[in-house]
């Protein structure tokens, strides 16, 4: 198969020394995308370690690297346990994420995920599944639409942009990007067009593939999957996403917090190792999609 174009991966040494390699290690890569995650872990690798990735888009599988200390799975990550369970692995040693649409994702129009381009409503990173853009914009209550766009688009005028939908979708079914741009018209704010349209986007592609639930899920995973002193190496570019991660590194819950015992100390799964790490200017001048990347790193108490 033909490899695919990506771009550089984001925050690649960072994330990468994040993990703290040891040689005969067992480590996941759950975002492989392009595979320049990957590839940098397989340099730090000896002959003895092994690396498992996950990439739910068939496109990735064209840049599988031929390896023997590699595996990669066309899954979810949100299954991960149970894959690593079927090639025999019940601990690793770090697990490396990159959030989010990969750089080829939105660079191939007909996949639907970009804004510049007139597509067909699709957005679905595993093709194989039957929820689309298409199924979301034209056939979603309008409470549900509405919800959608408050909680992941971030959008205050949420209402409106639901009604909006629901009234012309009754005229003829919303078809392509042009179209739904075109529905969405009087709410695109002059030289803020280009974010609002983005949040609108982010909100469908978040619930075309069910974003938020299975990063909860993968999360939750990862505390039984890592061994002691093992780590979690996360980027993400959204408020939502880095909100969940952090709060989880904090407190290994997503909501509330933990309880403490009759002392007043809490058992939390994870330790933060340093600060937040964002791209340098440099790093974003040679790759606009580093721009709003978060790097966070913790190791299992």
């Amino acid at each position: 198969m033909k490899q695919m174009e990506y771009h550089n991966p984001v925050l690649l040494k960072d994330t990468v020394d994040g993990l703290v390699i040891k040689p005969s290690g067992v480590y996941v890569d759950v975002t492989f995308g392009g595979g320049g995650h990957s590839r940098e872990i397989l340099k730090r690798l000896g002959p003895k370690g092994k690396l498992f990735a996950f990439d739910q888009d068939l496109d990735a599988l064209k840049n599988a690297i031929e390896d023997d200390r590699f595996v990669l799975i066309n899954e979810n990550f949100r299954f991960i346990k149970r894959f690593l369970r079927f090639h025999g692995i019940k601990k690793v040693d770090g697990i490396l994420g990159d959030f989010g649409v990969s750089s080829h994702q939105f660079d191939v129009a007909e996949r639907g995920f970009s804004t510049r381009f007139e597509a067909d409503l699709d957005m679905r990173m595993n093709q194989n599944k039957d929820l689309s853009a298409y199924n979301v914009v034209n056939e979603y209550e309008e409470s549900d639409l509405r919800t959608m766009f408050l909680q992941y688009g971030e959008l205050r005028n949420a209402p409106k942009l639901a009604r909006a939908i629901v009234g012309a979708r009754k005229e003829e079914p919303i078809k392509t990007s042009v179209a739904l741009k075109e529905v969405l018209r009087p709410f695109l704010v002059r030289h803020k067009e280009h974010k609002i349209l983005a949040q609108i986007y982010q909100a469908i592609r978040i619930e075309v593939n069910q974003e938020i639930e299975a990063l909860k899920e993968f999360l939750l995973q990862t505390e039984s999957l890592l061994g002691v002193g093992g780590r979690l190496s996360l980027i993400s570019y959204h408020s939502l996403e880095d909100r969940l991660v952090k709060r989880f590194i904090r407190s290994g819950m997503f909501e509330g917090e933990p309880e403490k015992d009759l002392y007043g100390n809490v058992s939390v799964p994870f330790k933060k190792v340093g600060g937040l790490i964002i791209p340098t200017d440099k790093e974003i001048k040679e790759n606009n999609r580093a721009r709003s990347a978060k790097l966070r790193v913790a190791t299992k108490i």
